[in-house]
């Protein structure tokens, strides 16, 4: 009895396996090959010294079933865009993924995993996106990888929308199914919460995950900690639950047959993301250490290494040993994964015949390309009308909408607040869950996340790594807290995700301490590899847009205000709002040459200082203001820019932000002042707070005179004596 093999099966999936367990076949040098998977993570964990064997030891069937019978995959070609999407959330068990790539035929070798966790290698601890081949996603902080398989699984339906909609379920060459992996540490994590509840809700038929429920974790049984019915959980939140468990007869079997009844089940599920908890025994079968929490994360020991080998037939005094007929077992999907390729090659050619616009579409979307001309639909703003840099942002947004197809997000349930809605866009929603004020479809487009900021970043970054389609994601500065981890990653992995971050200050007002945030600037500044600007007027937020969508390597967050600001008259001694791409740049120079004082701004502070430039230079001191929306962008200019703009000679300087001054002491120097906020605020109105805080003009102008003092600038911001 074989596998049976198809090419029509839903969504895409190409190959599957008979619901009926006789008709299975586990071959003899399918067990060995899971002995192999066995004894080199066992081996790569003893030369590193340190690592997680226990979870890619007894999960060993489990993967090497997926990656042999229902991945969809291609070796040869790792980012064929057909394939199916596999994340390792539970990415501790790097070798759970690393050895199946390389019995797979994946660019990786005997010697990559010799090399595990060490400088330089293939391997590293935790698996790494854009590192290593075949990896989908960075894993690591658990839960994330979840949450990432969600956001994979929306953007599969999002892109189908997009250049497919038509085509019957599993037709498509959009079509096809994101497998996740998860641990108990992932489950427990509340952003798989947050990230399961919301896949229930989309009714992602695309997404199956398995929860390895070994009752294991490093504090050793998770019966300290950990007492939920995940299966009930999951069920509660309408995803399609299977259960498999290796231990149900009293002894430990692994029914391998019964796991391939589940996986065809869930892949044959395209109306609910599909749940597998698969009962195994960590470490299996280590004669001393297997269900123990030692196994989980430290190597066995040699003593206990060669136990196991011996269990499990093989030399105990040899390491890294592949059999050759084995290894050439393995590598038959390789073969297989080509013909499934070149199928798919064929079905993907007739759609670009039969959609040439579309697939022109697909073409530029693909590898993230703007369209020419898109700058065009960018809103100006008209001068001297006051506007929220946060309500600029949602004209800017929706201006784009017609021309930027792949731009696509929503908010935390703040979508009024965040202004994050394009307006007349349908919500990417099933029909049976529109609602009056948001009606829409499975392809729509504006995202619903709910109160849910941990797995809104983290899906954000799903949908990025997916790859094309250019996701946002809003909600207030403050709760960029929650978001922090997700937010981290995407910096580490370098994806083009978008944050708008509203009610960026104590501005705020009413709302109190809880909601203003303070610290976060300069918190979210620390993170390497991510933008954050702060606009000073609606016309500078249309060139923030501009400029983060042309960065595809990154993230960026936009800082944006709730209270209204001046649209400031441009020309006439104003540079242009062209200037906000660079970072930072002189908005207005000093009247009478040289500079003595600058005044560097951010945001809804720019007018305080340009309040204060007016003062000062009335009182005969040349000031220059300089609007500095983005310090990531402004350290990437070259040094005679930045020393143009920041003249080295001119010591006296003022930050002026209204958050912790922190990183702007690096720009001021020794002798420069900062208008800052080094504490909580209240609740108020915000021009009270602003009042009642110290940050407004008279303050800056005191704190240039001070500087200047300091710098030792002569017969600067000295007053006059009365004469007596």
């Amino acid at each position: 009895m074989t596998q049976a093999v198809h090419n029509s099966s839903a969504r895409g999936a190409w190959r599957s396996v008979s619901g009926d367990n006789s008709t299975f076949e586990w071959s003899d040098l399918d067990r060995r090959a899971v002995d192999v998977v066995r004894a080199l993570a066992m081996d790569a964990v003893e030369e590193a010294g340190s690592g997680h064997p226990g979870t890619a030891m007894s999960l060993a069937p489990a993967a090497y079933l997926l990656f042999q019978r229902f991945l969809r995959h291609d070796p040869t070609d790792p980012h064929w865009p057909g394939r199916d999407r596999f994340v390792l959330s539970c990415g501790h068990s790097s070798l759970t993924l690393y050895i199946q790539l390389y019995l797979s035929g994946y660019p990786l070798t005997l010697d990559d995993l010799k090399s595990l966790r060490k400088w330089g290698s293939l391997t590293p601890g935790h698996p790494e996106f854009g590192h290593t081949a075949g990896v989908e996603t960075t894993t690591g902080p658990l839960g994330q990888g979840i949450a990432n398989a969600v956001g994979m699984a929306m953007a599969a339906r999002r892109e189908r929308g997009l250049f497919d909609p038509d085509a019957p379920l599993g037709e498509s060459p959009f079509d096809h199914t994101v497998w996740a992996f998860a641990s108990d540490g992932d489950i427990e994590e509340g952003i798989s919460h947050e990230a399961s509840a919301l896949a229930g809700h989309q009714r992602l038929g695309n997404l199956v995950l398995l929860y390895d429920d070994n009752h294991i974790s490093i504090e050793d049984d998770t019966a300290i900690a950990l007492s939920e019915d995940v299966r009930a959980r999951y069920a509660a939140y309408g995803w399609d639950v299977h259960n498999v468990d290796w231990t149900e007869n009293g002894d430990y079997e692994e029914n391998v047959g019964r796991l391939a009844e589940a996986f065809a089940a869930a892949q044959a599920e395209t109306s609910r993301p599909s749940f597998i908890a698969l009962r195994t025994i960590i470490g299996w079968p280590a004669p001393n250490k297997k269900n123990t929490g030692k196994i989980h994360g430290s190597a066995l020991g040699a003593d206990e290494v060669a136990a196991t080998k011996r269990l499990l037939g093989m030399d105990p005094a040899k390491t890294f040993q592949v059999p050759e007929e084995v290894l050439d077992h393995a590598r038959a999907v390789s073969a297989r994964g080509r013909a499934e390729h070149g199928e798919w090659n064929k079905a993907f050619a007739a759609w670009r015949e039969a959609n040439a616009v579309r697939a022109a579409e697909y073409d530029r979307i693909s590898t993230r390309t703007l369209p020419a001309g898109w700058e065009a639909a960018l809103p100006e703003f008209e001068a001297g009308k006051a506007l929220a840099t946060r309500a600029a942002s949602g004209e800017v947004l929706t201006a784009l909408a017609p021309v930027l197809p792949e731009l696509w997000g929503g908010s935390a349930d703040l979508a009024e607040s965040n202004n994050t809605t394009m307006k007349g866009e349908p919500s990417f929603i099933p029909e049976e869950f529109q609602t009056k004020e948001f009606p829409g479809d499975r392809y729509g487009r504006t995202l619903h996340f709910g109160v849910r900021e941990h797995a809104m970043g983290a899906i954000c970054n799903g949908i990025a790594l997916h790859g094309g389609t250019r996701p946002y994601g809003g909600t207030f500065l403050i709760f960029s807290d929650y978001m922090r981890p997700a937010v981290r990653l995407a910096a580490l992995m370098k994806l083009p995700v978008t944050y708008v971050w509203t009610h960026d200050s104590i501005g705020l007002g009413e709302d109190g301490p809880t909601h203003q945030p303070v610290e976060h600037l300069w918190a979210l500044r620390a993170i390497p590899g991510l933008d954050v600007v702060r606009p000073a007027d609606a016309n500078e937020t249309a060139v923030a847009w501009r400029t983060v969508l042309e960065h595809g390597d990154r993230p960026a967050g936009l800082a944006l205000t709730r209270q209204k600001l001046p649209t400031l008259e441009r020309g006439g001694g104003i540079a242009s709002a062209d200037g906000a791409a660079k970072g930072g740049y002189v908005l207005v120079d000093a009247e009478g040459g040289r500079p003595e004082v600058i005044l560097i701004a951010t945001g809804s502070e720019v007018q305080l200082a340009l309040e204060a430039r007016e003062t000062l230079q009335a009182e005969g001191t040349p000031t220059r203001v300089v609007s500095m929306p983005c310090v990531e962008w402004f350290e990437e200019q070259t040094d005679a820019y930045r020393q143009e703009v920041l003249p080295p000679g001119v010591r006296a300087r003022v930050s002026v932000e209204a958050g912790i001054a922190l990183g702007w002491r690096g720009y001021v120097g020794d002798t420069g002042e900062s208008v800052s906020l080094e504490h909580f605020g209240a609740s108020a109105d915000y021009k009270t707070l602003y009042l009642q805080f110290g940050i407004t003009a008279e303050r800056v102008v005191a704190a240039a005179k001070a500087s200047l003092i300091k710098a030792g600038v002569k017969d600067a911001g000295r007053g006059e004596t009365t004469g007596n």
